[in-house]
Order: structure tokens, then C-alpha cells, then sequence
């Protein structure tokens, strides 16, 4: 056993949730918080991530309250207008900022890298199995449990004969210049990226088969900005939608038609919905690829052979095939956030986990003479979804959670204050006519495009 620590709040997860939730309750109380994570440095799967990987989403509703990751707009390819997107090494290097310049420096964090967190409350360091115990003088920080696995940490969900050729989507661009042709295996962002970047490099589409078991929706990018006036009117979009649809495909089918949602093939009814976020120079570059295989999950891969659940596809045989196929973001069962002592970070609204990580530690900090019941009553929990009915139920989940903390004045105020939050509202929005107008459409929208949500979901 190695010295006891004491420490007011221990967090497990230096990832996205566990340093937001941290940079916010530094803001507000002068606490310690010892900081831990398996990995060396923080920023959780960005540190495994695949080397062509970017933010999906505008830059400014990522990373911690306190220090924007914010680029500004792009001026020129094929997003110019919309906001930068950082690099998954831009995103690595702001959380080694983040942790030495903010949290390092103010005394009041201990990071302590390559270290897992044992239930029984001990650190056990990777390198030695040296034990450390804990004492918590306030509460244990889960910020894993909604933790993605990545095709890096993951084997594939699928059996490779011993003469095929399967890499990691993380390794395709030491064999990209090898190969003849590829089997992209993956649903979503993943897969995504994958394509685009074998597209972008030169590979002909025929030179790539996909394997899809499920289609996605995914929102158009421009819709999806930080920008008051332009996030809103998605939101009004969504909710009148809600509100008039009979149906749930009738309801993505209106979100399409009115340019929120996109999907890969108009021909194919998707049945799969996390929703990233989608460009439409990607999009028209994605639809190239004409060899797509929708014969449900990948079973097993021999020289040639693609064994599916309803039957085989022929691929050339040397193919190298590229797993994308870990599950990513997990759909885990809704928890308390708040319990006796301990603290499981989760979303508080329908996506943007900063926004929800760092709010929950503004909670925390701000609102401690309140009971768990009222914390959790005050800033409810949502999930992540994986199907569209899912995805309609997290609107909702998120509607309802919204509805909760900005009817409280700090929480509000908090919010409109930070980036992170994508519904945020400044002083000088407020001027604008364009805003103005979207407040008026969403006042009107809100009830009953909530009432239509629940029920759809229902």
C-alpha cells in the first residue's frame, strides 16, 4: 500500500465529461479533486482515436467552460461559413493545456495518469499494480460509464480467417498505399470518416465495399451551428415536426425534406439513429461508393468472402478489410445522476456531453445544500440512443431536462454564458430580428411540439 490520498472529489474519466464536470466545480468552490485516468494524459479515446479523426461538430461546443476550443469560421474548402472543426490532435493538445495551465497550476488537481480506479475505492497503478487507498471526503466522480469503445480498444465483432488482412480503422493509412481494394465494416461516424478519407486520397469508389448493416440519419452540419439564429430554427424545425407527424418515419421524413436530416440513400429507410453530424460535400462523396452490402452483421471474413446473417457477398480476395465496428458511444439504462457520495455523468440533454458535464459540476458546486432528490429533480439525466424511436425519446428526455435547469435563474444565466451550450442566447443575439423571430416561432412550437415528441416516443 502506498500513502493514503485525501481528496474532496475523485474523478474517474480524464476523457471529454470527466475534465468538463472538473474545470466547473473548480469555478465555483475551492475544493481538491484528484483527477484519474487509465491513460497517461487526458482527453479519454481522442488519445486512441483514428489519425484523421475531427470533431464532428463546431469546436466551441467541445472541450471545458472555462477555455474555449472555439476556431472561428471557416474561410475557405468545402465548409467555408461554417465553424471549425478541430483535428483530433488540435483536441489532444487543448486538453494537455487545459490540464497543466488551469488545473495543474492552481494547486488544487492531482492528475494521476495510468492509474485504474478499484471498487473498493483504491488506485491501482497500471505500471507496478502499486496500491494506493482513498479517502473521499466528498464524492467519487464516475465519468466512464457512458465512456465509447473505439475499433483501436476493440477486437472486431466478427471472426477474420487467418488469411485475411483486418486492421483497425486507425491503422488504414499505413496499408491505404498496399492495397487494391477495401471492405469498410460500420455503420456510423466511424465508417464515415473512413470512406471519405479513401475517397478524398484517390481510391476509385469501386476499389470499396461497405458494409452496412443498419443505415444512418445524421444531421446536416450547417444546421447545427453556433449561431442563435440558425441552431433555433433547427430546433423549431424539430419540434414542429414533432408535432404534426403521425409517425416517426413521417417525422424524419419531414426533418429531410426541410434539410435538418440527411441520410446515405434516399432509396433506404434508415434504422439507425446517433445522428452526427454530416456535410454535404461528404454526403455526395459517400454516395459514390455503389458496392454497399445490407445482408445484416458481419459474421465472419474468409479470403473472398464476406458470411453475412442473411448470406454471403463475394469481395476480391486480397481486400483489406477495415473495422469500424466498435459500438462508440454507449446506450447504457438512465441513472441518478446524484446518489449518496457518488456523481454518474451523463448527458442533460439530447447530445452535447461538455455541455452536460460541465453543467452538472456548476450543480454541484453552486447547489450544495440541496438533497440528491433535488439535484437530480433540478438537472435530470438523458441517455443516448441508437434507433430513431430512441432518438425521438432523447428529444424528449431532453426537452423535459432543458425545461428543468433554465427555469432556475442561475442555471439560465450560467448557460447562455458558455459556448458549450448550443442554445445559448448573448446580449448582442438578443438585438438581432433573425433571433427574435426563431423565439417567436419556438414559443409558439414548444408545447406541443413536446406533447408530439412523448408521443411518438410512446
Amino acid at each position: 500500500m502506498g500513502q493514503p490520498l485525501e481528496t474532496d472529489y475523485l474523478v474517474v474519466g480524464a476523457g471529454a465529461t470527466g475534465m468538463a464536470f472538473a474545470d466547473a466545480l473548480l469555478d465555483h468552490e475551492d475544493v481538491h479533486v484528484t483527477l484519474v485516468d487509465r491513460r497517461d494524459a487526458p482527453g479519454g479515446h481522442w488519445r486512441d482515436a483514428y489519425p484523421f479523426v475531427r470533431l464532428h461538430q463546431a469546436s466551441s461546443f467541445y472541450g471545458v467552460a472555462s477555455t474555449s476550443l472555439d476556431g472561428g469560421v471557416q474561410t475557405s474548402g468545402p465548409e467555408a461559413g461554417l465553424h471549425v472543426r478541430a483535428t483530433g490532435a488540435e483536441v489532444c493538445a487543448y486538453y494537455d493545456r487545459v490540464l497543466t495551465e488551469r488545473f495543474v497550476a492552481s494547486g488544487r488537481v492531482t492528475f494521476l495518469g495510468g492509474h485504474d480506479a478499484a471498487d473498493d475505492g483504491t488506485l491501482v497503478e497500471r505500471a507496478t499494480g502499486a496500491v494506493r487507498p482513498v479517502r473521499v471526503r466528498r464524492r467519487v466522480v464516475d465519468a466512464r460509464y457512458l465512456a465509447p469503445t473505439i475499433p483501436a480498444l476493440t477486437p472486431p465483432p466478427f471472426v477474420v480467417d487467418e488469411q485475411v488482412r483486418c486492421v483497425p480503422v486507425g491503422e488504414l493509412p499505413t496499408v491505404a498505399d498496399d492495397a487494391g481494394s477495401f471492405v469498410v465494416v460500420g455503420s456510423g461516424k466511424t465508417a464515415t470518416d473512413a470512406v471519405v478519407w479513401l475517397l478524398e486520397r484517390g481510391t476509385h469508389p469501386d476499389q470499396i465495399t461497405w458494409v452496412r448493416p443498419r443505415d444512418p440519419w445524421m444531421l446536416d452540419r450547417a444546421v447545427v451551428q453556433p449561431d442563435a439564429a440558425v441552431f433555433r430554427t433547427m430546433v423549431a424545425e424539430l419540434l414542429e415536426a414533432a408535432a404534426e407527424a403521425p409517425t416517426v418515419d413521417a417525422f424524419f421524413t419531414r426533418l429531410e425534406d426541410v434539410g435538418v436530416m440527411l441520410r446515405l440513400d434516399p432509396g433506404v429507410r434508415p434504422t439507425m439513429a446517433r445522428v452526427p453530424t454530416l456535410a454535404r460535400w461528404e454526403l455526395e462523396l459517400l454516395r459514390s461508393v455503389e458496392q454497399v452490402v445490407r445482408r445484416g452483421h458481419l459474421r465472419r471474413v474468409s479470403p473472398g468472402v464476406l458470411h453475412l446473417d442473411a448470406g454471403d457477398a463475394a469481395v476480391p480476395r486480397d481486400a483489406v478489410v477495415v473495422h469500424c465496428a466498435a459500438e462508440g458511444l454507449r446506450v447504457r439504462p438512465v441513472v441518478p445522476i446524484w446518489s449518496p457520495g457518488r456523481i454518474v455523468v451523463q448527458p442533460v440533454r439530447a447530445g452535447f456531453p461538455c455541455f452536460g458535464a460541465a453543467l452538472i459540476g456548476h450543480v454541484e458546486a453552486t447547489r450544495g445544500d440541496r438533497s440528491d432528490a433535488g439535484l437530480n429533480a433540478l438537472c435530470p439525466s438523458t441517455g443516448y440512443f441508437s434507433t430513431p424511436r430512441e432518438w425521438v425519446a432523447g428529444q424528449a428526455a431532453g426537452a423535459l431536462s432543458t425545461a428543468a435547469f433554465m427555469a432556475d435563474h442561475d442555471l439560465a444565466r450560467w448557460s447562455h454564458g458558455t459556448t458549450l451550450n448550443p442554445s445559448r442566447i448573448s446580449p448582442e443575439d438578443r438585438e438581432r430580428p433573425e433571433v427574435r423571430a426563431v423565439q417567436d416561432r419556438l414559443r409558439a412550437a414548444t408545447e406541443p411540439g413536446v406533447r408530439g415528441l412523448l408521443r411518438l416516443a410512446a
